[in-house]
């Protein structure tokens, strides 16, 4: 490296205000103590990416990006697919290997563990169970995990807002199923019209969606005590930023869970969230490990949501980084908005290797390096590095000799995690389910009262021995809900010339409409207001 290049790299990330430590300059093998390379902390919410062929060192950039931001008082999220990030809450250990690592980069190291709160979704893992109720999901964002059209969305709509008039409170998948099934029996077809009307055929999609969803874990993520996301917000007494870690090994095979799960969460942060524009350091960052199990088969609603969050939720103060394997990964659309790229070793085995490779150098400002031979012969806990300015201009490609993390390299044992998660203050908040009384528990009762009215009538009617049979089926069995008029349409009145016309010209959903303004209020991705 000539001295003009080491001076540019000096120059180029030498920044005024708090940094985060990436690495050092790398000349040809040899590392240069002297020319550090680093990262704004007011630049984080600009995104970023960290890329690389597997076992070349992106899980440990990842780790020392995270305990970097804790200890200057940034919360983080991180998902942790492989199961190898939970040693982020244990002090790392010395051996000969680091020890001549840190000399050849003149790093100073102090092992230290991190304040660490360990997740899972539902009851699928060791740590806490996070759970959101159907409810504050709402019919808008629970139709884009199920990917209704927009009739069916619609009818979810009525659906959600004839539980909430009529007290029925959906907390978990078993609840909307029992409101929708019931809405398409015998006993709740008039209030079904009452509504607006809807086809056995686009009940029975939503219905099969449902079941798909549960089948892929989705039962087990829905229901109470409700996770708070403010809980990801927390700093501990000393002031270090919470490390969050999602445990998601037992989940690889479910990604519609975890998209789920993420497309509640970010937009249940970006409701809450206040604008703060461009801040000295970032409210939260959150870091996807194995992002392309997240985008594989993605559904399109899917998609538009993380993009959408992506563009919008950085004046949230909110940073979001992808950790994959090749920047093709990751959606354009997504791969645009990242401010920040840290690349590890590719491979170019095979032709579609090299075409990745092509592709990626292409995505880096201009240097006078030779990317494509770079790339490939990085070695371990090594990659390029360009970053975003504070001015919002790339910083010159830097190949760089990755730091090394403080804390543990590789997972905490079950048995320090499960002491961890029964020890903390959360998994007493959230670690016992609550099965209040819901849709389901309501509408059985209702239609068991209706069912022994209706024996006693035919009981009662074989005693007399004569007299009128009855008062009819259609009176029979029912038990209305308090506030819950009985509908008053009549007999005669024609049928509608298809289910568009009934939803829209409905009572309901005019009454619906009229609150649409406040719904959008509550989030733009379609949660429900939060009831904390």
């Amino acid at each position: 490296m000539t001295t003009e290049a080491i001076d540019t790299l000096k120059t180029g990330y030498t920044f005024d205000g708090a940094t985060l430590e990436l690495g050092v300059a790398l000349d040809g093998e040899t590392p240069v103590p002297d020319v550090p390379i680093s990262i704004p902390l007011s630049m984080l919410n600009r995104h970023g990416l960290v890329a690389g062929a597997t076992g070349t060192g992106k899980t440990v950039t990842l780790q020392v990006l995270a305990e970097q931001l804790s200890r200057a008082g940034v919360p983080v999220f991180a998902s942790d697919i492989k199961g190898d990030l939970s040693g982020i809450g244990a002090p790392g250990v010395a051996s000969e290997k680091l020890t001549k690592r840190l000399e050849a980069a003149g790093q100073q190291w102090d092992p230290k563990a991190n304040p660490t709160e360990f997740y899972t979704l539902g009851d699928s893992g060791l740590g806490t169970p996070i759970r959101a109720t159907v409810t504050s999901f709402g019919p808008i964002l629970l139709s884009k995990v199920l990917e209704l059209n927009d009739t069916q969305e619609s009818v979810l709509s009525l659906v959600f807002h004839y539980a909430d008039k009529a007290g029925l409170a959906l907390l978990d998948l078993s609840d909307l199923q029992a409101v929708l099934t019931y809405l398409t029996s015998a006993e709740g077809k008039a209030e079904l019209e009452g509504i607006g009307g809807a086809s056995k055929a686009t009940v029975g999609v939503i219905l099969r969606k449902i079941a798909e969803l549960s089948a892929q874990g989705g039962d087990v993520f829905f229901g109470e005590p409700e996770f708070d996301t403010a809980d990801l917000l927390r700093v501990d007494d000393s002031g270090a930023g919470i490390v969050s870690v999602l445990e998601l090994q037992k989940l690889s095979q479910s990604p519609a869970l975890f998209s789920t799960f993420l497309m509640w969460l970010l937009a249940d942060l970006f409701q809450d969230l206040p604008e703060v524009g461009d801040a000295d350091k970032p409210a939260l960052v959150f870091f996807f490990d194995e992002a392309h199990l997240l985008f594989a088969d993605a559904s399109k609603a899917f998609l538009e949501s993380v993009t959408q969050t992506v563009r919008l939720i950085r004046s949230k103060g909110v940073g979001v980084f992808f950790v994959t394997q090749t920047p093709k990964d990751v959606p354009e659309d997504v791969l645009a908005q990242l401010g920040s790229r840290i690349q590890h070793q590719l491979r170019a085995h095979t032709p579609n290797d090299a075409k990745a490779l092509k592709a990626t150098v292409q995505t880096f400002p201009k240097s006078g390096y030779d990317l494509e031979e770079l790339l490939t012969s990085l070695g371990i806990g090594e990659a390029i590095v360009t970053v975003m300015d504070p001015d919002g201009a790339p910083t010159p490609v830097a190949p760089t000799r990755m730091r090394a993390p403080e804390s543990k390299i590789g997972p905490m044992s079950e048995d320090e995690v499960r002491a961890a998660v029964a020890a903390s203050p959360q998994q007493k908040k959230y670690g016992t389910a609550i099965d209040n009384e819901s849709a389901r528990e309501i509408l059985t009762a209702r239609l068991e009262a209706g069912a022994a009215e209706k024996d006693a009538e035919v009981k009662a009617g074989d005693s007399a021995g004569s007299g009128p049979a009855g008062t009819g089926s259609g009176g029979a069995g029912k038990v209305p809900f308090p506030e819950d008029p009985a509908p008053t349409r009549s007999k005669e009145a024609p049928k509608e010339d298809n289910l568009f016309s009934q939803v829209v010209n409905s009572s309901a959903f005019k009454q619906f409409t009229r609150t649409a303004a406040r719904e959008i209020a509550r989030g733009i991705f379609g949660t429900s207001r939060r009831r904390r």
